[in-house]
């Protein structure tokens, strides 16, 4: 079975550099990692921090959920896709998704998974995104790691708290195919 266009994407380097400020975006300038999560931005700033990513040739998705000066609409994501050169999105709403996936982006749906109650819905939000992939938060979580690779063949990125070369083992073992992470010691691994 070939992989699709997102795993294509995602497997060029099993860890994801997370960025949240702009000493990470001149730190992540310098690191292996070709794909970038901005985790940061505003009206103001987004096209520049792509634009100097994509400059580095860097894959870049922006959580539009963490951009300054936007709302929860989907006219975040139009005006992602029409002033930036985002590869992608990340976003822990459904409607996000759904804009991102008809406007042309990749969309991976973020999923913060505190409690069962949260983990039993998370079936519920991928029918009604249909993301390319998903992202599970935290990412230190190997037993349910492999509890939504049973439910989905959607690619899984974990990210959040992934601290280590044994969080990274754990994660890419239980089945995610990548590990995002703001750690710049992860980075390198």
């Amino acid at each position: 079975m070939s992989a699709t266009p997102i795993e294509d994407v995602l497997l060029l380097h099993p860890v994801i550099s997370s960025i949240k400020d702009e000493d990470g975006l001149r730190a992540v300038l310098q690191a292996p990692s070709p794909v970038v999560f901005v985790l940061f931005g505003s009206v103001m700033s987004i096209h520049a921090i792509v634009a100097t990513l994509k400059k580095a040739g860097k894959t870049v998705f922006v959580d539009v959920d963490l951009l300054d000066g936007f709302s929860a609409k989907p006219i975040t994501v139009d005006f992602v896709k029409a002033h930036t050169a985002a590869d992608g999105i990340l976003s822990s709403k459904a409607v996000m998704i759904k804009a991102a996936k008809a406007a042309g982006l990749f969309a991976i749906h973020r999923l913060f998974l505190i409690d069962s109650f949260s983990y039993n819905n998370a079936a519920k939000q991928i029918s009604l995104s249909e993301p390319d992939a998903i992202m599970i938060l935290p990412g230190c979580m190997p037993r349910v790691i492999r509890w939504l690779r049973a439910e989905t063949d959607l690619p899984l990125v974990a990210g959040g708290l992934v601290c280590d070369k044994e969080d990274v083992v754990a994660a890419l073992g239980a089945g995610a195919v990548a590990i995002a992470s703001s750690n710049r010691d992860v980075w390198l691994m």
